[in-house]
C-alpha cells in the first residue's frame, strides 16, 4: 500500500464531497431557481413572505447549497431586443438647460441689451432675443463665456456651443464636437443603466453591447418574454421636483409660457400646471430604497447627492408653505406643501403604491434615469423548447461519450480502469460544482467543452497506468510501482495540462460569446481533471489496496 498521509486523505474526499454537494441543485434545477427567486424577493420585501413566496421558498431545504449554472440564452430562451436611441432627445434637454444660465448672464448688461425673451426652441436650437440690438456684441460675449471645452478626443481645442447673431436673436447650439462627445456619453450611459436594471432584479450574465452609431443589443436569459423585458429597461423612471404654479381639473388649460399640464397620477380629472424647468431631478440622487410612510403604506425614501441637497434644501427653505410637485415619468405623484426646511436632501414619496410597485420604482430610481428615449427597432422571445433540444443533444452526446470512454477504460486497465471513470465522474461533478458556485453561464458551446473535457480528463490516467506497467515489468510491487508512476507521470501530465490551460485563457480573453462559453468549461475542465485524475485516482487505488492487499496487480 502507497503511503498518504491522513490529513491529505482528508482534504481530497473533502473536496469530492463539496464538489457533489454544490453540483446537486443541478439535478433539480426548476425546484432550485423558484426557491432562489422566493428567497430574493422575500428579502426585498423586508422580509415578509406571501404563502405563494412561502411555497416557493419550501421547495429546497436553506441549509443546502443553492447555487445552480446559469442557462445562456441558446438553451434556457429569453428575450432579444434591438434598441435605436434617440440622441436628439439629449440635445434639446441640454440646450433646454442653458436657459437659466444665459438669461443671468444677461441679466448683467441688461443696461445695454434691452429686455431679454425666450423664442420658442426648434431642433434643440435655443433662441433668445433682446430688445436692443445694438448690445448684440455684448450679448454675444457675455453668452460665449458660458462655454466649456469638449472633453473628447474628437473636441479637443472645441467648445461645446455654437453662439451666432440672427437679426436681434442670439442663438445658441451644441457644436459638432460637443454633439459627437454626446452621442457617445448617451449611448455608454444608456448601456450602463440598462445593465444595471437588468442586474437589480437578479438576472444573470445578460448580452447587452452597442449596435453601430445608436442601438444597443439586449439579450436577457430567463426573461419570459420580450415585453416583460420592454417593461423592465423601456421605463425611463425620470423623476423631477417642480413648483406648483396652480390646479385645474381642465384638461385642455393653456399652462402659459415655461409652463407644463401635468395630470395627477393618483386623482382622476385633477392637473397640475408646473414650472417646465425642475428644480432637482433624479439625475442627482445617490439612493432610492422601498419603505413605508407614517401610516404603513409602501413608499420609496431617496437621497439626494450634495449638489441636489444643497437645491432642494435651499427651495425648501424659501418656498415654505408652498406646494412643490414629485413628477415621475410626466405624472404628478404627490404634490405635498411644503411644512419646513429639509436640509441633509432626503425625503420620501408617497402614492398608491404597492409593495411591488414601489420596489420597482425604487430599482428603476437606483439605477438612473435613460438619457434618452429608446425605439424598439427588433424583438424577439426565444423559446425554452430550442434550448431542451439542445440540452437532450448535449446530454445525450455527454452519455454516449462517457459511455465510450468508460468501456476503453475499463477494457485497457481492468479494475484500474474502473477506478478511473469512478474519478470521471467526480470530475463533472465538481466541474458542475465550479460552474454553479462562481455563476458561470452554460451555453450550447459550452456543453462541448464538458463532453471534449470527458476524453481528456482520463489522458493523465493513462499516462500514470502505462508508467505503472514498467515498473511492474521490472519486478516493483505494487506499491512502489503505483507510488513511482504516479510521482515520475506528474511533470508530464502538469506541462501538457498547462498549455491546455494556456489555450483555454487566450480564448477566453480574445474570444467573445460562444468562444468564451467553450473557454470557460474547458479550462475548469482541465483543471478539476488534473485534481481527479492524479489525487482522487490514486486516494481511490489507496482504499483498494488496504482492502485487499493483493500481491499482486494487472494494470
Amino acid at each position: 500500500m502507497t503511503h498518504t498521509p491522513l490529513w491529505k486523505n482528508l482534504l481530497i474526499w473533502g473536496i469530492v464531497l463539496l464538489g457533489i454537494a454544490f453540483s446537486v441543485p443541478n439535478l433539480f434545477y426548476d425546484r432550485v431557481e423558484k426557491h432562489n427567486d422566493a428567497v430574493a424577493a422575500i428579502a426585498t420585501a423586508g422580509g415578509t413572505a406571501t404563502p405563494e413566496q412561502e411555497a416557493a421558498r419550501s421547495l429546497w431545504p436553506d441549509w443546502l447549497p443553492s447555487y445552480v449554472v446559469p442557462l445562456g440564452l441558446d438553451l434556457r430562451g429569453g428575450a432579444h431586443l434591438l434598441a435605436e436611441v434617440k440622441v436628439a432627445d439629449v440635445y434639446a434637454a441640454r440646450i433646454d438647460a442653458m436657459w437659466p444660465d444665459v438669461r443671468d448672464a444677461l441679466r448683467d448688461v441688461r443696461d445695454q441689451v434691452g429686455n431679454v425673451r425666450r423664442q420658442p426652441s426648434v431642433d434643440g436650437v435655443l433662441r433668445v432675443a433682446i430688445s436692443n440690438p445694438d448690445g448684440m456684441a455684448v450679448a454675444l460675449e457675455k453668452v460665449r463665456a458660458l462655454a466649456t471645452p469638449v472633453v473628447s478626443l474628437t473636441g479637443i481645442g472645441s467648445n461645446d456651443i455654437d453662439v451666432s447673431a440672427e437679426g436681434s436673436d442670439i442663438v445658441v447650439q451644441l457644436s459638432e464636437a460637443e454633439r459627437q462627445a454626446t452621442d457617445q456619453r448617451t449611448i455608454q450611459q444608456s448601456l450602463e443603466i440598462i445593465r444595471r436594471r437588468v442586474d437589480e432584479v437578479g438576472t444573470r450574465e445578460p448580452t447587452i453591447q452597442r449596435q453601430g452609431e445608436d442601438r444597443i443589443l439586449i439579450q436577457v436569459p430567463g426573461i419570459g418574454s420580450a415585453a416583460e423585458l420592454k417593461s423592465l429597461i423601456g421605463t425611463t423612471a425620470k423623476l423631477t421636483f417642480h413648483p406648483v404654479v396652480s390646479v385645474t381639473q381642465d384638461a385642455g388649460a393653456n399652462p402659459g409660457p415655461r409652463n407644463q399640464l401635468l395630470p395627477s397620477m393618483d386623482e382622476k380629472g385633477v392637473y397640475y400646471i408646473v414650472e417646465q424647468t425642475p428644480v432637482v431631478t433624479g439625475e442627482e440622487l445617490t439612493n432610492a430604497q422601498p419603505a413605508f410612510d407614517q401610516n404603513g403604506r409602501p413608499a420609496v425614501e431617496f437621497q439626494f447627492n450634495t449638489g441636489g441637497a444643497r437645491k432642494f434644501g435651499d427651495y425648501t427653505a424659501n418656498n415654505i408653505g408652498k406646494p412643490f410637485a414629485i413628477v415621475l415619468d410626466d405624472e404628478v405623484i404627490s404634490a405635498p406643501v411644503i411644512q419646513s426646511h429639509i436640509p441633509g436632501g432626503r425625503g420620501i414619496i408617497t402614492g398608491s403604491f404597492t409593495v411591488e410597485q414601489s420596489t420597482e420604482l425604487a430599482v428603476l430610481l437606483r439605477a438612473g434615469a435613460l438619457p434618452a428615449e429608446m425605439t424598439f427597432l427588433e424583438e424577439r422571445t426565444i423559446g425554452p423548447e430550442l434550448g431542451q433540444d439542445s440540452i437532450d443533444a448535449g446530454q445525450k452526446a455527454a452519455l454516449v461519450g462517457a459511455a465510450l470512454v468508460a468501456l476503453y477504460m475499463i477494457a485497457s486497465y481492468g479494475i484500474f480502469g474502473t477506478f478511473a471513470v469512478v474519478a470521471l465522474a467526480f470530475n463533472i461533478a465538481m466541474i458542475f460544482a465550479v460552474l454553479s458556485i462562481i455563476g458561470a453561464t452554460l451555453t450550447l458551446p459550452g456543453i462541448a467543452g464538458i463532453v471534449l473535457t470527458m476524453g481528456v480528463a482520463v489522458d493523465a490516467n493513462v499516462l500514470i497506468y502505462e508508467r505503472v506497467r514498467e515498473e511492474l515489468r521490472e519486478g516493483k510491487s505494487p506499491g512502489a510501482a503505483i507510488e513511482i508512476g504516479f510521482g515520475k507521470a506528474l511533470s508530464a501530465i502538469v506541462d501538457s495540462n498547462l498549455t491546455s490551460i494556456i489555450t483555454a485563457v487566450i480564448m477566453f480573453i480574445v474570444g467573445s460569446g460562444p468562444v468564451r462559453g467553450f473557454a470557460v468549461t474547458t479550462g475548469i475542465g482541465i483543471m478539476t481533471s488534473m485534481f481527479t485524475a492524479v489525487y482522487v485516482t490514486r486516494a481511490i487505488i489507496n482504499l483498494y489496496l488496504g482492502w485487499r492487499h493483493p500481491k499482486t496487480i494487472t494494470v
